[in-house]
């Protein structure tokens, strides 16, 4: 039988954004079961509108002997005239969609149109609270979605269960937990070489090192990582304080966020927090995980937080707050059952991130510290009018990161070592769970699916 060709609207999978590098792995890890399309957004794409051919590079990286992969870069997302041109020529079976609904808006208005022939889909994420009912109408756009976190997974069946006159509930099939997964290939435990670890920290041998890597806007917090950190060798003995070192790797400078060597002199002055700036490959990322002790996030709405995913796969712990999608990192067990929550268990709970409800009534990996938020503030705009804001307290930030610097080094590896497993055992977050996930979601969407009427007719009292 003949496999089904998709058409996916994101970022170039060639590029090194998150959406950039979850892109590849889904579509690499596929090409068994489809042949690809991409329309590859960049921001000023430098070969916009031309048609690559990556059959081969396809077939060689992947092992598929028949792989297919073409990719037709473009400045931006996309809008309706090339998606019209791309479905006259490819004639694909699908259309998958991924990153915030908001840029899809055009894609939307046309679904009338293109739900008469193919299936819309959507690799979708959410980052809080309270259900976004403003969503509604986006995922009634769509014949299937795959979840990203299970925050998100009990967000979509709950909004998308409103009924009315014209809106029809979500179908069980049209919605599915499909977790990011993490090439377990790529982040793993390494030996640092020595130039890179010289390149990055010189000639000092550090008893402690922190590891951050974000963007530098505000929802990341990147100031606050600086105040815990600077909270965090307050703590310590005279003669340790130059001992330890933060690593960010962002921009320092950000119309978005702030300049943080401005905050690092200001707030953390003759701290040793050395800024990584420097794009680098996957290779080098993983090296950045393995030198460091610890990976932080303690971001106040993360959808899910790749970085920290990496670094436990790579053997090394991490500090998250507990918001988003970073929940499903934690390991986080029901202390009555001592079993992991469910995407199921989200339809009922929404979040862990209250304190209040939940910081003593759930365990939690070996591999993580927590950090509860101590303020949730509800913020918005005009296309989003609210989500919740969770706020973590720099104190209890400086206190996990003393937790982890006061465990031996190899214990810590040894704890790092067990989230790896984890990730690749039950709780399922690596790249090949993602890829069956998906597998099983469009299948069953391409069994289940029924083209949408031209027209549907309302009664008017």
């Amino acid at each position: 039988m003949a496999k089904k060709k998709i058409l996916l609207l994101s970022d170039d999978l060639r590029m090194s954004s998150g959406i950039a590098t979850v892109s590849k792995e889904l579509v690499f890890g596929t090409f068994e079961h489809y042949d690809w399309i991409q329309l590859g957004a960049a921001v000023n794409h430098p070969e916009k509108g031309k048609e690559i051919d990556l059959g081969e590079d396809a077939r060689k990286l992947s092992g598929v002997k028949d792989a297919s992969l073409k990719i037709i870069p473009w400045t931006g997302y996309g809008d309706a005239n090339i998606l019209r041109e791309l479905i006259m020529r490819h004639q694909p079976d699908a259309i998958l969609h991924f990153t915030d609904p908001r840029y899809w808006r055009w894609l939307y208005e046309m679904e009338a149109e293109l739900r008469q022939n193919i299936p819309i889909l959507f690799y979708h994420i959410w980052d809080d609270l309270p259900d976004p009912h403003y969503n509604r109408d986006y995922y009634e756009s769509c014949d299937w979605l795959g979840c990203i976190s299970r925050q998100t997974y009990g967000i979509v069946n709950r909004v998308g269960n409103i009924d009315s006159e014209t809106i029809k509930p979500l179908e069980d099939w049209q919605v599915s937990y499909v977790p990011h997964g993490i090439n377990d290939t790529v982040f793993k435990p390494v030996e640092v070489p020595s130039d890179f670890r010289k390149s990055l920290l010189g000639d000092k041998d550090y008893k402690f090192v922190l590891f951050w890597m974000n963007r530098n806007i505000k929802r990341k917090q990147p100031s606050d990582v600086i105040w815990s950190f600077k909270k965090f060798v307050d703590g310590l003995p005279e003669e340790d304080k130059d001992k330890v070192c933060l690593v960010m790797h962002t921009a320092v400078r950000d119309q978005n966020g702030t300049d943080l060597v401005v905050v690092a002199d200001r707030i953390a002055p003759g701290l040793d927090i050395k800024f990584s700036t420097d794009r680098i490959n996957q290779e080098q990322l993983n090296y950045l995980y393995n030198l460091s002790d610890c990976t932080i996030n303690i971001a106040g709405n993360e959808g899910f937080g790749l970085v920290t995913a990496e670094s436990v796969m790579a053997g090394t712990p991490i500090i998250v707050s507990v918001t988003g999608g970073l929940q499903d990192q934690c390991g986080f067990k029901k202390k009555s059952d001592n079993k992991y929550f469910t995407a199921e268990d989200y339809k009922q709970i929404g979040s862990l991130h209250n304190w209040r409800d939940w910081e003593d009534k759930v365990t939690w990996g070996e591999w993580v510290k927590p950090v509860w938020p101590r303020v949730q503030t509800l913020v918005g705009s005009i296309p989003t009018p609210y989500i919740i804001d969770d706020k973590v307290d720099v104190y209890d930030v400086a206190d996990a990161i003393r937790y982890w610097y006061d465990i031996p080094r190899d214990e810590r590896k040894k704890r790092g070592l067990v989230g790896r497993k984890e990730f690749l055992g039950e709780m399922g977050l690596n790249a090949k769970n993602m890829c069956k996930q998906l597998v099983d979601g469009i299948t069953t969407t391409f069994i289940d699916w029924k083209p949408k009427p031209k027209y549907n007719v309302y009664k008017i009292r």
